[in-house]
C-alpha cells in the first residue's frame, strides 16, 4: 500500500497543476495513486472530476469559477501538508460515491490485481 502521506502530497501536486495550467485534468486523473484508501483522495478525485465537468459553467459564471477554483485550492492546499481533507468535504462526495473510479497503472502487480478480481467476481 501507497504511504497516504506522501499520496496526499503527490494529489495536491496534480491539482495545483491544473489550476496553474500546467496540466490538463485529463492528463491529472490518471496520475492519481490508486489503491490508497484514503478517503481524502477519492474526494479529490471526484472534485477533480467535477471541475472537468464543469468547465462550461466556468466560462459562463465567473463567480461559479471562482468559487470551484477557491474550493479546488483548498484542497491542494489541505494534502501539501498530508494532513486529510475535513471530514465535510469526503462526505459530500460519500453520499454519491462509495469509491473513486481511479484507474490503476498498467503494471505487473496491477495486472494480477485485475486478474484476481475477475476470478473473484461474483454477483
Amino acid at each position: 500500500m501507497v504511504d497516504t502521506k506522501e499520496a496526499r502530497i503527490v494529489v495536491s501536486e496534480l491539482i495545483r497543476k491544473v489550476l496553474v495550467g500546467e496540466l490538463t485534468v485529463q492528463k491529472a486523473l490518471p496520475l492519481f495513486p490508486s489503491n490508497t484508501g484514503d478517503k481524502s483522495i477519492d474526494a479529490a478525485f471526484h472534485a477533480l472530476v467535477h471541475y472537468e465537468a464543469d468547465e462550461d459553467f466556468r466560462n459562463h459564471d465567473i463567480m461559479y469559477k471562482e468559487e470551484q477554483d477557491d474550493y479546488l485550492t483548498l484542497i491542494f492546499q489541505t494534502l501539501e501538508t498530508g494532513e486529510p481533507l475535513p471530514d465535510n468535504i469526503i462526505r459530500n462526495y460519500e453520499k454519491y460515491y462509495k469509491k473513486a473510479d481511479i484507474p490503476m497503472p498498467n503494471d505487473f502487480k496491477s495486472n494480477l490485481i485485475r486478474f484476481w478480481r475477475f476470478l473473484t467476481f461474483r454477483e
